[in-house]
């Protein structure tokens, strides 16, 4: 009987463990958004690993200084973002997540619309979760 709850407190530590890790890849991905929204330069360079590859649909592929100068810039502009059918698996330090994006674009101050698959691949590193890869592919 103290073997089953031994075992049972097991997996439901483990359980937990999982649970707690995609809540965290889900607030770095929430912090992501907020940052396309509203670029702050430290905030992303905190957030985004130096080997950065980050896919756009149209198959233009930005390293991570590429990236932040397009958020800062305000060539790549988001208005306004929506995420949904967000899935997130977590492999030791290596999370996955794929979402629907939908977003308001004002790019070169050109407004638009967007939807797009995305998939982000999360690091896990010292200071949390980063930003190591992304690919995007319009929905057809």
């Amino acid at each position: 009987m103290i073997k089953k709850i031994v075992i049972f407190c097991g997996l439901l530590f483990v359980a937990n463990a999982g649970f707690a890790q995609n809540e965290r890849v889900e607030d770095a991905v929430s912090l992501l958004t907020k940052l396309m929204i509203s670029p702050d330069s430290l905030a992303l360079d905190k957030l985004v690993l130096n080997k950065l590859s980050y896919g756009h649909s149209s198959g233009k592929v930005q390293n991570k200084q590429e990236f932040l100068h397009s958020l800062l810039s305000g060539e790549s502009d988001f208005v306004d973002i929506s995420l949904t059918d967000q899935a997130i698996i977590v492999q030791n330090n290596t999370a996955l997540v794929r979402h629907t994006l939908t977003a308001k674009t004002n790019d070169k101050q050109v407004p638009g619309n967007v939807k797009l698959y995305i998939l982000l691949i999360w690091s896990k590193e010292k200071a949390g979760w980063k930003l190591l890869g992304r690919q995007a592919v319009k929905v057809p």
